[in-house]
């Protein structure tokens, strides 16, 4: 996306504009960026009484929901740069708990709620954090866990109001570079590991998804003869439908802070629904879904078998995995008067990488979006060379919204980042002449189902602990609704596939289980450097899980 070539970008970036880019720090920045992520929060108070929050019965104005934020924040008595470790599933509070962390100059460590007590304890342990909010039943798990440090259950009226005054809120203001959230991955060893988000990384992610948003309401404004002024006084309340999981980067982003900032009304989910999601679509007259696939999937089963009304829909978006492209014909033959999209992005990246809407993304369908203004981006081939566009090798990125690195991690870090800023994704992939990004292949043993990333080293860590298994392997295998299937080879003795399932789902998050165990009678293939075949092991699935 560049200047030459769109006239519309070249307008709303040029100097004394809002969305103004120039060169800072050797990174293309906004020259209006916000110090700090409050600034751009605390200016959201001008919606007021608009309908900010709606959950259930529970329907909250953007007045109602900073009051609530204001007097928390005393409550925490927390330093600046205290680490505030938040586990809770959406809910209006996980909200408060975020906004008044951030507020509070602390940094917010956003917990996988789905997490087994072990893993949510891992997490916070990792954090040091001077406090952990949850609900009810986190906290439960997490003392389950073994944790016995400070929990407040926010979700539960105290018995006595705690004390707390504007005094005991540190006036110590935050600098770009300062942490700001720690949104956690287990990554390809399976140890946990926290990607530390700065003030600058986050409100340069924000204000890149602004941009993409006022690019297509100019757009649209010059089709139908207005002024963008005038096409946004005629449009109603934008209202999202929540239901990425809050302590993912696009929950956080996309489907909270962005529409905060935009004074879109946010309808929350708590879990995944596909029944109720339509019924809230028609009721709540929801303009913008963004979710998985496997979701897209699910809501168009069921919008059919109810002979749904969706008609509110203005704009669909499917991330974290290829959108296929019979799910993109469906959705066209049922919401023909939503605008499609796609992106690609990672939680390192403060969200995305590469973006596609409306117009852009019919283009070329296939992709994972253009490349955003912000985002320099290349491609390595094994040896670390640069290669030419067209090529396919890992995708590596820089830009100001990278994360500063792994929360007290050195080594994975360095292994990852380099000193000048460049990231290496572990996808491999391809940009072509007009900067759409392709994704090829994962460098990464990982598999995405459902659009939630599991590594497979971690799932074989604990098949590994379990009696009677002497081998094991994980892998993917594509799957029409979850993208691709998480299965699982064994060679073991005096163990069922239930009992397989269950233990994994037991000791990890419960999506973590394979879908399928297969069991081989004799040692599972090996390469010639005496790893597991998993290539081999793919080709002979269908035969090693037969007719069960």
């Amino acid at each position: 996306m560049s200047s030459d070539v769109d006239p519309i970008f070249a307008a709303i970036t040029a100097p004394g504009q809002q969305f103004e880019i120039a060169e800072r720090d050797g990174l293309r920045q906004f020259v209006n960026l916000p110090q700090d992520l409050n600034q751009l929060i605390d200016a959201a108070r001008r919606h007021g009484d608009k309908t900010f929050i709606v959950e259930g019965d529970r329907r909250l104005t953007f007045e109602q929901v900073f009051a609530w934020r204001d007097q928390f924040v005393p409550l925490l008595k927390i330093k600046h740069g205290d680490r505030v470790a938040i586990c809770m599933r959406n809910r209006t509070e996980w909200i408060i708990a975020f906004l008044a962390t951030v507020k509070a100059g602390g940094v917010a460590a956003l917990m996988n709620s789905r997490g087994s007590p072990a893993e949510l304890v891992a997490m916070i342990e990792d954090v040091t954090p001077a406090l952990v909010i949850a609900d009810t039943e986190r906290a439960e798990l997490i003392r389950q866990g073994g944790y016995t440090g400070a929990i407040y259950d926010l979700t539960q009226p105290p018995e006595h109001i705690p004390e707390g005054r504007a005094e005991d809120v540190d006036p110590t203001p935050c600098t770009p570079l300062d942490p700001a959230a720690i949104l956690f991955t287990s990554g390809t060893t399976g140890r946990v590991k926290g990607a530390v988000l700065t003030h600058r990384s986050l409100t340069t992610g924000l204000l890149s998804m602004q941009l993409s948003g006022v690019m297509v309401l100019h757009d649209w404004a010059r089709k139908l003869g207005m002024s963008p002024e005038a096409l946004m006084a005629q449009m109603p309340q934008q209202a999202v439908l929540l239901v990425y999981p809050l302590f993912h980067i696009s929950g956080l982003g996309s489907a909270f802070l962005s529409p905060l900032f935009a004074g879109s009304k946010v309808v929350i989910m708590r879990r995944w629904d596909a029944q109720e999601a339509v019924r809230i679509i028609k009721d709540e007259q929801i303009t913008m879904f963004t979710g998985v696939p496997t979701m897209l999937w699910d809501l168009l089963h069921n919008a059919k078998l109810a002979d749904a009304d969706l008609s509110s829909l203005r704009n669909i978006a499917s991330g974290g995995q290829a959108l296929p492209v019979n799910l993109l014909d469906e959705i066209r033959a049922v919401c023909p008067q939503a605008a499609m999209g796609t992106g690609y992005g990672m939680t390192e990246c403060s969200g995305a990488i590469a973006q596609a809407v409306g117009e852009d993304f019919v283009r070329q369908k296939a992709s994972a979006g253009r490349v955003l203004p912000l985002v320099d981006v290349r491609i390595e081939g094994p040896d670390g060379k640069v290669l030419p566009r067209g090529e396919a090798g890992e995708i590596v990125v820089r830009g100001a919204q990278v994360m500063a690195g792994y929360w007290n991690k050195p080594d994975d870090t360095a292994a990852v980042l380099s000193a000048d800023g460049w990231l290496k994704t572990g996808d491999v992939g391809l940009v072509d002449a007009e900067g759409y990004v392709f994704i090829v292949d994962r460098t990464k043993d990982m598999v995405i189902s459902g659009g939630e990333n599991i590594y497979c080293a971690e799932v074989e860590r604990v098949l590994g602990e379990l009696p009677g298994i002497t081998e094991c392997a994980a892998f993917g295998i594509p799957d029409e609704r979850l993208g691709e299937l998480l299965v699982t080879v064994v060679v073991a003795t005096g163990l069922t596939e239930a009992q397989i399932k269950d233990e994994v789902g037991t000791r990890l998050a419960r999506y973590k289980a394979p879908g399928r165990v297969a069991f081989a009678s004799e040692a599972l293939p090996r390469n010639a450097v005496g790893k597991i075949d998993k290539r081999k092991l793919r080709e002979a699935w269908p035969a090693l899980i037969g007719d069960n």
